[in-house]
């Protein structure tokens, strides 16, 4: 069975749907669901829980299997293989249903009680409502790297994003209904909600550290996703690079005026050498202007082109009916 979705999961349509990935949190998800569980149930019993398993390495997908057996309410969409933590997003918004969908992460360090934060917020007229951790609760060299992170984002998309909003917020169902028409194979959540517009209001609420595991999100992780997320959604590298071609062409220029007065004031020992190196100055800085423009460019379209399945999932713990939503 391949993304995207266009299945129903249960006759009624549940009020609140709760968006979650799962990868290396087995250990967690009993207690997530269970905090879930309290939470929702203040504010509605017509709720529902869908876990998103990105091939997680340890046995993820059992506990999912064992929750949905023991809760109808809870969902479990497991994928044939690791698509990411932004594909697993979109799975489970597509399969969502809930006139509000929540999306956070396993790991407990969201919170499930803020949710009522949120969704008190939403009500008061907003389509969107992120939390904004006021104290991270992470290692000091993740809090660092998340921070050069926000900064070469920031940089080169030519925003302000804050590093202290991730994905942890609560959106209404037309939100969902507009993600649910992107069909661009770069789609990070906060940024594409932050596109799609409607009324957003950000909030302040607490973050817990991590009680199982590590993120899977290491440096390097990080720096492929900003270079993704840049490459896809900003055209400034590739005015960088127009820039840094006519900068070395300005400086081939410059060296050879340097050089011709040279050659007068004291000579010149090879011939021929000025007027090679000259050269290859100049050609190298429009060529390579030229093919960071080209070369970025093609990458785009070709990944857009190839028109895979955005995810593709194995198994679910839950019945499909045909829906028009």
């Amino acid at each position: 069975m391949v993304g995207d979705a266009g299945e129903d999961m249960s006759a009624e349509t549940p009020h609140i749907s709760v968006v979650t990935p799962v990868y290396g949190c087995a250990p967690s998800l009993n207690k997530l669901y269970q905090r879930l569980k309290t939470t929702l149930e203040k504010i509605t019993d017509d709720f529902e829980i869908i876990m998103v398993n990105d091939a997680s390495p340890d046995d993820a997908w059992a506990v999912i299997e064992r929750l949905a057996q023991t809760d109808a309410r809870v969902k479990g969409i497991n994928f044939s293989r690791n698509f990411g933590q932004h594909r697993a997003i979109v799975a489970g918004l597509e399969y969502s249903h809930g006139d509000w969908a929540v999306v956070m992460d396993c790991d407990l360090q969201d919170r499930p009680e803020e949710i009522e934060t949120l969704y008190k917020t939403a009500l008061e007229g907003y389509d969107i409502v992120f939390g904004k951790r006021t104290l991270r609760q992470d290692r000091w060299l993740k809090r660092i790297e998340s921070k050069l992170f926000f900064a070469i984002y920031n940089y080169f998309t030519e925003s302000n994003t804050d590093g202290s909003i991730a994905n942890f917020s609560i959106i209404s169902r037309k939100v969902v209904k507009e993600l649910k028409r992107f069909r661009e194979r770069n789609r990070p959540y906060a940024l594409i909600v932050n596109w799609v517009g409607f009324r957003r209001k950000d909030v302040p609420i607490q973050h817990a550290a991590r009680e199982h595991g590590k993120s899977s999100y290491t440096f390097r992780k990080l720096v492929d996703l900003a270079v993704d997320i840049v490459v896809a959604h900003s055209n400034k590298p590739l005015k960088l690079s127009i820039r840094f071609g006519f900068s070395m062409a300005l400086f081939s220029l410059l060296y050879a005026l340097w050089l011709i007065a040279d050659y007068y004031i004291n000579g010149v020992s090879v011939e021929g050498w000025t007027s090679v190196i000259v050269s290859i100055f100049f050609l190298s800085g429009l060529l390579f202007a030229n093919l960071g423009i080209v070369g970025l460019y093609i990458g785009n379209i070709y990944d857009e082109t190839k028109n895979r399945p955005y995810y593709i999932v194995e198994s679910t713990t839950f019945k499909k009916k045909d829906t028009d939503d």
